[in-house]
């Protein structure tokens, strides 16, 4: 039987005096799903995230990534697994204005011990593979905010991750660079990437994910396939 990507078990985390910021939450994610994790500011989603990547570590239960508990990894070894076997992307893209688009793409490579010629021949597949080859030597600040988290995609793909990891990744983009983003997440669950998106909007969850779950007030309260998610009511 194939192991979990993800395993996460009764993991509970709060912070200071204030209530748990999650309680209890068991989540498993297999090879190739594309799951959503929903939830409006405050639930908990974005506590589960970092969990998930080794940002922080619960004060109960435990976290399985990759077969590897993240939970007891210390510092230098949670960004050694992250940089290896995570991929990342975020809302504000976070790539490096003073390099390349191709430089920005190959670094997390070369951090991880890749040699300059194979960093630089990944990303040039990459940018070619998810349409931004052409701004290969152009810095970000050139390109629109599509064409950033485009880069910022094959960033996070460059050291062939295990799982993506997606923070809000349309949060700062217009309509139709958001739809486009979209598209390219639903591609790569396609082609068998697994991947995690956090996000607050159900229409990326229906679009580009086989799952949807829920959280709120720090626990999961719906796990659904993405095609029957329904919107809280109240909300359109």
């Amino acid at each position: 039987m194939t192991l979990p990507v993800i395993e996460v078990c009764g993991a509970s985390r709060r912070y200071d005096d204030g209530p748990p910021a999650l309680h209890e939450v068991s989540l498993t994610v297999r090879p190739g799903e594309a799951v959503a994790v929903l939830g409006p500011s405050g639930s908990g989603k974005s506590t589960l995230l970092n969990l998930i990547a080794g940002l922080d570590r619960p004060d109960a239960g435990t976290v399985t990534v990759d077969g590897v508990r993240v939970d007891r990894l210390g510092e230098a070894g949670s960004a050694l697994f992250r940089r290896s076997r995570i991929g990342m992307v975020f809302q504000f893209f976070n790539l490096l204005d003073d390099l390349t688009v191709s430089d920005n793409v190959a670094l997390p490579a070369r951090l991880a011990g890749v040699g300059r010629a194979e960093a630089d021949r990944r990303a040039a597949e990459l940018l070619e593979l998810l349409g931004v080859d052409r701004h290969a030597r152009s810095h970000p600040g050139r390109l629109s905010g599509g064409e950033r988290q485009r880069v910022a995609v094959a960033r996070a793909l460059v050291n062939r991750p295990a799982l993506l990891l997606a923070d809000e990744p349309t949060g700062a983009l217009d309509t139709a660079a958001g739809e486009d983003v979209s598209a390219l997440l639903g591609a790569l669950r396609a082609e068998g990437q697994t991947v995690v998106v956090v996000t607050h909007d159900l229409a990326l969850a229906r679009s580009c994910t086989d799952r949807t779950v829920r959280i709120a007030d720090g626990r999961i309260t719906e796990d659904v396939p993405s095609s029957r998610a329904v919107a809280p009511e109240g909300v359109r």
